[in-house]
């Protein structure tokens, strides 16, 4: 058995496993295997301290994905709290099934995914949108570091035009999927973006996502050091910068109807962004259509949050 998990007897030497985090440690133990400087890790430490603060418990669904081989192998864990470890496509189903059992047997707390882009905006986008579509009572946080992290670096849908990976040497020609605006299009309680670089806003979504009743999905931008070629110390600066430059509004969407913006960009210019990772060629990047582009994407979500906002 795990530790970060208290084991009761029941008096005929069977064993219960009670759902809790111990006081002493987080979501995710020191010792971990994660890469320094890695987003999934941080925001890891985010949700263990808003789940504390709430008084809540957790059981977690986690794909193929580096956040799964952060649990390790059995009997060891650096997790605090009990996880399945699900096929590629299936976490959002997996976490529907335990949450309908959950709410059979009165038990509280969340029941959380934490996936990847690529078991999100690809592999496992049909069970996301069946339980989005069924309003499933379960949490869903994609970290989004824009490839397939743990299987070599390939491109994923929501890897950002010009970025170069093991599949797409060259730069990506496509632009990135907006992943936030087809979960709001079923509907959903609530959707919203998170940067480890704006804490605050962070732990508030999250305490939110905690009350809503309901299916909730929440994009996290999670620098990858080993993916973006880039320094572990410029992760939180580099996922900071994006949110002044409009690269990544940071926003909230409610019912898939209301709309407020969490943060105005500055337009810090986005050359420093891309200078810093090596998966970018400064040759490859239109610099003023990324400009244009920011500016009229946030200029579309100022309409909607003033025209229906929350």
């Amino acid at each position: 058995m795990s530790a970060g998990r208290e084991a009761r007897s029941n008096g005929n030497g069977a064993v219960s496993v009670a759902a809790v985090l111990r006081a002493e440690e987080g979501l995710l133990r020191t010792g971990n295997t994660n890469c320094g400087g890695c987003g999934m890790s941080i925001g890891l430490n985010m949700l263990g301290r808003a789940l504390k603060e709430a008084g809540e418990t957790c059981h977690l669904a986690i794909p193929a994905s580096c956040g799964i081989v952060a649990a390790g192998a059995y009997p060891t864990t650096a997790y605090s709290a009990p996880t399945v470890a699900t096929t590629f496509a299936s976490a959002a189903a997996v976490a529907s099934g335990m949450a309908a059992i959950q709410d059979l047997n009165g038990d509280p707390g969340q029941v959380i995914c934490w996936a990847g882009d690529g078991g999100t905006y690809d592999i496992g986008m049909a069970t996301i949108s069946a339980a989005a579509e069924r309003n499933d009572n379960i949490l869903y946080i994609c970290y989004d570091n824009e490839i397939y992290g743990n299987t070599g670096g390939q491109r994923s849908s929501a890897t950002p035009t010009g970025a170069r990976t093991t599949t797409t040497p060259s730069g990506k020609r496509e632009a990135k999927k907006d992943m936030i605006q087809i979960m709001a299009a079923h509907r959903i309680p609530y959707a919203a973006t998170l940067s480890i670089a704006h804490p605050a806003d962070f732990h508030r979504k999250l305490l939110t996502a905690f009350r809503t009743r309901g299916m909730k999905f929440l994009l996290m931008h999670s620098p990858c050091p080993t993916g973006w070629k880039s320094e572990p110390a410029d992760s939180v600066h580099l996922v900071r910068l994006a949110v002044l430059s409009g690269l990544f509004p940071l926003y909230e969407v409610f019912d898939g109807e209301r709309y407020r913006i969490n943060v105005e960009p500055d337009w810090t210019d986005p050359e420093e962004y891309y200078a810093r990772q090596r998966r970018f060629r400064g040759n490859e990047i239109d610099l003023d259509a990324t400009r244009r582009a920011c500016r009229e994407r946030f200029e579309r979500l100022r309409v909607l949050a003033e025209v229906f906002p929350a």
